[in-house]
């Protein structure tokens, strides 16, 4: 036998011959980050419409939405948001809430608590202004729909951190929580994983991303790449049992975010993994 012809005969014997251990190498069981719902705040997808958006969620395996009202208007009628949620469920995905929607007067908590309740959420993303917090606690106490407010960190809008709503609001029991942005809160120099733990009562959803920096000059960054460690952050979801959804908000590239948010489905995704 030539030379040659032994070499790929032995070569072939020793992958037939280690073919038994390939069912090592395989997942088996549950993956770590089947244990967290990841989704996506639909501010990433601004400048697509709601069918886009569903396409790419569909193409990275995300299967939740945040739907914004430019998709679906506050005044959308019943037969509009059936055909918003069968839009989403063609492709896999749900619309899970609403928003962020401001509310500036009472009126505008009516109309919100109205549009949530034809939609059917349990919930959605709101930011009263300061002094509609009490007349929007009556408003979850009426209509059983609860109400979490979306922290915006340091750039001078309502509700810094969860630190204001809990100052407002006081008492978890009452309906109001958070939509806890861990990007804004390393920007207002907070330790995530704390709060997390800390505010559990509260937080009713969460957005996620990356910062340049820990500081108000921090901008969106791609996950993995930024100034954020998430292991610790991932321990704490699991510490507190979370069965919220954690929706990324990529506001970086609006024309053009998919690659960033790709990039970042698939670090949290290896992080979930690696730490469970």
């Amino acid at each position: 036998m030539k030379t040659g012809l032994k070499k790929i005969v032995a070569a072939a014997a020793l992958l037939l011959a280690g073919a038994g251990g390939l069912q090592a190498q395989l997942v088996s069981g549950s993956r770590g980050s089947d244990d967290v719902k990841i989704g996506i705040a639909g501010y990433t997808y601004r400048n697509f419409d709601l069918e886009q958006t569903c396409r790419m969620l569909q193409d990275m395996g995300v299967k939740y939405l945040s739907v914004k009202d430019w998709w679906l208007p506050l005044d959308a009628t019943e037969l509009q948001m059936d055909s918003v949620k069968q839009m989403c469920a063609s492709y896999g995905i749900d619309g899970y809430t609403l928003g962020p929607v401001y509310m500036h007067s009472k009126a505008d908590v009516d109309k919100t608590f109205a549009y949530a309740g034809r939609y059917g959420v349990p919930f959605f993303i709101g930011v009263p202004d300061y002094e509609l917090i009490d007349y929007t606690i009556e408003k979850v106490k009426d209509t059983g729909i609860k109400v979490a407010i979306h922290t915006h960190g340091p750039d001078g809008a309502a509700f810094p951190d969860i630190y204001k709503i809990v100052e407002l609001v006081k008492d978890p029991s009452l309906g109001v929580g958070a939509c806890l942005d861990l990007g804004h809160c390393v920007r207002m120099g907070q330790n995530v994983a704390e709060i997390l733990v800390d505010y559990k009562d509260w937080i009713y959803d969460i957005h996620i991303k990356d910062e340049t920096a820990p500081t108000k000059a921090g901008q969106t960054w791609e996950m993995g790449r930024g100034v954020i460690d998430f292991r610790p952050i991932a321990k704490s979801l699991r510490e507190i049992d979370y069965k919220g959804v954690v929706s990324m908000e990529f506001e970086k590239n609006g024309n053009d975010p998919n690659p960033g948010v790709r990039e970042s489905i698939g670090y949290f995704r290896g992080i979930l993994d690696a730490t469970r």
